[in-house]
């Protein structure tokens, strides 16, 4: 079994070639795939191919580099998503400094993520954040507002202490293509040292995607090289990995049928 935990399915890279996509994840035994949205337009694509594709899952929500200021409206539109059984979880949400440098659009970043976790906490949903270079303000954030939550920093970049301190509030952290990537930095000797109970396997795809497809047009397939990198690593049977960062992924997702 084998879970590709963030994708964007959704994204007009694929337009035209879903039932492939689809059809190739089947074919590499991926039983589901989650799709995030990032935008109130992409959350909705997100939930229409839910329907359309027996394996795909959906996130909802605002990513930070799309922040705008939220209403009681799109609260409700959001709320109303998480009826549909596989809406999975409210995000992408969270920061992003690395594009933006404006202190009054970061605070705005700020804002939306601190709305958009009290919604998850309302509507007793797990959330995935987006943490680029923001990673001081985003754990603050966790740590003063998540405290009823659950969930994963997807794609993550920080530290060792960092992934202690989210793992002690029973959060996850995603690895996907850069982990298989040369200069991966700190992450292969993070993967190395944190409990495999605490890490889910995604593709970020279309971007992102892992040796030795890189330079291609990233697809949920491709997540089997992902953890096939973090067994390696390791020093673990692929089976195990394959076997543990599923278990991970349905008992962040609990609304995951496979």
């Amino acid at each position: 079994m084998l879970i590709d935990t963030h994708a964007h399915v959704n994204s007009e890279k694929f337009e035209g070639e879903r039932e492939q996509i689809i059809a190739n994840a089947k074919e590499q035994g991926l039983n589901a795939i989650i799709n995030f949205g990032d935008t109130m337009e992409s959350s909705a694509h997100c939930v229409e191919l839910t329907k359309e594709f027996d394996i795909c899952y959906a996130g909802v929500g605002i990513h930070p580099e799309e922040a705008f200021p939220m209403t009681a409206d799109d609260d409700e539109r959001i709320a109303e998503w998480t009826k549909n059984e596989k809406v999975v979880a409210i995000g992408e949400i969270g920061l992003d400094y690395y594009w933006e440098k404006d202190p009054l659009k970061r605070q705005l970043q700020k804002d939306i993520f601190i709305r958009q976790l009290d919604l998850a906490r309302q509507l007793h949903m797990p959330v995935c954040v987006h943490d680029r270079d923001a990673h001081g303000d985003a754990l603050e954030i966790i740590k003063k507002e998540g405290k009823d939550l659950r969930g994963v920093f997807h794609c993550f970049a920080g530290s060792y202490e960092m992934a202690v301190e989210l793992f002690k509030m029973g959060w996850y952290i995603g690895v996907d293509g850069p982990l298989t990537f040369k200069n991966a930095a700190k992450l292969p000797e993070i993967v190395q040292k944190v409990p495999l109970e605490r890490i889910l396997v995604e593709t970020d795809c279309p971007y992102m995607a892992p040796v030795p497809m890189r330079g291609k047009r990233n697809e949920p397939a491709y997540v089997y090289h992902v953890a096939a990198k973090l067994a390696e690593l390791r020093g673990e049977p692929i089976e195990k990995v394959l076997e543990q960062t599923t278990k991970n992924a349905l008992e962040l997702y609990t609304r995951l049928k496979v």
